[in-house]
Order: C-alpha cells, then structure tokens, then sequence
C-alpha cells in the first residue's frame, strides 16, 4: 500500500477525528490539529496513541499554526499528501441576532483556517509534484433555506465552495487536485440530543434522516482517492441540495 500523509484541521472531534480515525485505520500518517493540546492527547488516546499520528495543537486562524502543521508532517513522515481543511465552526442566527464578535470568530476559523492551510498546500505540494485538498464546506453555502437562518456560514461556506473550484483550476497544472465535500446535517454532540430537535433536523432532508461523521469521511476518502476529480463540491446532504420537495 502507497502510505500518504494526511494533515486534519480540527482532528480533536467531531468529523475531523472521524476522519483521522478513518485514515488511520487504512494505515496512513495522521497529522492533526487541534485548539489545545490537551484536545489532542484525548484524542490520541480514544484513536489508541497510534504511532503514525501527530498532534499539533494551536489556533488555525493564525499563519503559524499552518506551518507547524506541515513541517511536522515533513519532520515525521517526509512530506504531506493530503490536507483536509476540517475545522470549523456554525453559528445559525438570524441577521440583526449576529454580533461582531460572531463575525471576528467565523472569519478566524473558517476563512482564514482555510486559506493558511491551503496556502501551504499549494506550495508544498506542488514543490512536491501533487496532492489532494479537500475543505468540508457546508451543503447550505449551496443552497440556503429559511428554516434555518445562518447568513454567516451561507456567506463563509458558500464563498469556500467557488474558491474550491478557482484552486482547482490554479494547480491543476500541478497535479494538486482541489475538491470540497458539503454536508448536510450530520448527527454530532453539536446538536441538542432531544426528539423534537432530531425531528425538525431529519425534516431538512429529503430522506428524512441524518448523516454520520462516517458518511463525511468516507466521502473525503474517496475524493483523495480519485486521480481525474477536481475541483468538485460533493454533497453528502441526504438530497437536501438536489431541488425543491
């Protein structure tokens, strides 16, 4: 087996760890980031303190954060493979209920969290001769719906969307493939464990039921698996994106 090395942002829980756990489990390197450090132990023990992961804790919205991330990737394992820019962050409101410290930490996390990471990406891999990046965006920044208002993660999402696609077409010619993977809603801790809100959040997809971390990663499995995919914003959303119902 050709063994790659994977960088996860946000790999402490959620779908990131979901998809350390899956790389992992396939016997890849797995250099995951995360706030704190003390995040990344826990994970590192409920994923077995496997050998072949590294944890790199700190905040993602900074440019330094990106650079420890892949040249640990570098110390340990020789190069990275693979960026998955996993974390982020949700908050639905409605316009006038957004307050600015809302905005300051969506941009944090979600722009700039994306746009460091790739920006190393770009040039390590392409110095490198290929890679994959995939940004797990939101199926909402394709198509919102008034029965949840979330204008900043529609404005956020939604612009990472079309810039998966510019980065697509800047490094094909090096061999970078540049894809994003948006989910629908997927059955976290994020939402409040309780029938009437499972109820309503079934409701927003055709099939009437809701993803798991599992379905999130193997969709980015198979993105970074592909030779003659890029520049795609796959859903994996229960049908919620595929018009009216």
């Amino acid at each position: 087996m050709d063994t790659k090395t994977v960088i996860v942002t946000g790999a402490s829980s959620g779908l990131g760890y979901a998809i350390a756990e899956a790389y992992l489990a396939r016997g890849h390197n797995v250099v995951g980031n995360a706030r704190t450090a003390e995040r990344l132990q826990a994970a590192a023990a409920k994923l077995g303190n496997p050998r072949n992961f590294v944890g790199v804790p700190g905040d993602i919205g900074v440019p330094a954060t990106a650079k420890a991330l892949f040249a640990q990737a570098i110390e340990h394992f020789g190069k990275a493979d693979i960026l998955v820019n996993n974390a982020g962050i949700f908050i639905a409101k409605r316009i006038g209920d957004y307050t600015d410290e809302d905005l300051d930490a969506i941009i944090a996390t979600n722009l700039k969290g994306f746009f460091y990471p790739a920006r190393e990406a770009a040039r390590h891999m392409t110095a490198n001769g290929g890679g994959h990046i995939v940004t797990i965006t939101a199926s909402l920044g394709t198509a919102p719906t008034a029965k949840v208002p979330a204008l900043l993660p529609v404005l956020i999402k939604g612009g990472l969307n079309q810039a998966t696609r510019a980065l697509a077409l800047e490094l094909a010619g090096a061999n970078v493939k540049v894809n994003a993977v948006a989910p629908g809603i997927i059955d976290t801790p994020l939402h409040a464990d309780d029938a009437a809100t499972h109820d309503f959040l079934k409701g927003l997809a055709p099939t009437g039921t809701l993803g798991t971390a599992q379905d999130v990663a193997e969709a980015v499995l198979y993105l970074t698996g592909t030779r003659f995919t890029t520049g795609t914003v796959l859903a994996v959303d229960g049908g919620a994106t595929a018009g009216n119902w």
